[in-house]
């Protein structure tokens, strides 16, 4: 048997009650003004929107390092990455909050790190999606809404809830594609003329987006559902506008 010195054995015992402490403040989260009465009932955070994002890098390798390590502008990570092969690694788990939306807004959603799912697709953000990968999202997607039990319309952009900040996953992102396998709110049916006095702005709100910078909000909605980066809206994004909102009004999604 190996005998460490003393002041060895006290250093460790010491490291090792104050690491026990740091785990049992964290994952228990007393109150020391209260009375301990610990119950059952209570499971994690439960999301109900999921957030796609390109990584804007050259690799999986690097976007693994940059979402597990400690970047000069702060740790950022997210629950998924999909590589350009369709591997799918996971970094967080579900029930956890990972640091990958950052500040924005969908709907009456003002915390998305604590609403959603984050998944990064290994892209550079000029590049077609590779075929392998869009089947592999696909797949996590079916997953995710199936076992987490979140609406298949509750799946959004980075661009989507943060329009003044970010424009992942960008114009190239084949929104139509998931959107024929049932996942986000697209267009259904004849585009018909939006009713009288309708208001495209009140509908874009009722979609999600927050109206705060109102060109990047339209060039948020233009690279989603045109695919381009126009600040304006004509009369098809009019058409389209009014059958949103009208899908909208008919399934709440919260």
């Amino acid at each position: 048997m190996m005998h460490l010195p003393r002041h060895r054995c006290c250093t460790l015992a010491a490291t090792f009650a104050l690491a026990l402490l740091a785990a049992c403040t964290t994952v228990q989260r007393r109150n020391p003004i209260a009375t301990w009465v610990p119950s059952a009932n209570f499971d994690q955070r439960h999301a109900v929107i999921i957030v796609l994002h390109y990584t804007q890098q050259h690799s999986v390798e690097e976007s693994l390092s940059t979402l597990r390590g400690e970047n000069s502008t702060g740790p950022v990570s997210a629950h998924y990455l999909i590589g350009k092969d369709g591997r799918i690694f996971q970094l967080v788990p579900d029930g956890a909050r990972a640091w990958h939306a950052g500040n924005g807004r969908w709907g009456t959603i003002t915390d998305l790190n604590s609403a959603s799912i984050g998944i990064e697709l290994d892209n550079d953000g000029a590049s077609d999606f590779a075929e392998p990968q869009v089947e592999s999202l696909l797949r996590l997607l079916d997953d995710l809404t199936t076992r987490l039990m979140i609406p298949k319309t509750q799946v959004i952009g980075h661009a989507d809830m943060a329009p003044s900040r970010k424009q992942d996953p960008g114009p190239r992102f084949p929104w139509s594609r998931l959107a024929a396998a049932g996942y986000g709110l697209w267009p259904r049916g004849e585009l018909g003329e939006p009713p009288a006095g309708f208001d495209p702005w009140l509908a874009l709100s009722a979609i999600g987006y927050a109206l705060d910078d109102r060109p990047a909000a339209v060039r948020a909605y233009r690279e989603h559902y045109r695919g381009d980066r126009a600040t304006a809206l004509d009369a098809q994004d009019l058409r389209i506008l009014a059958n949103l909102a009208a899908q909208r009004a008919k399934r709440p999604t919260q």
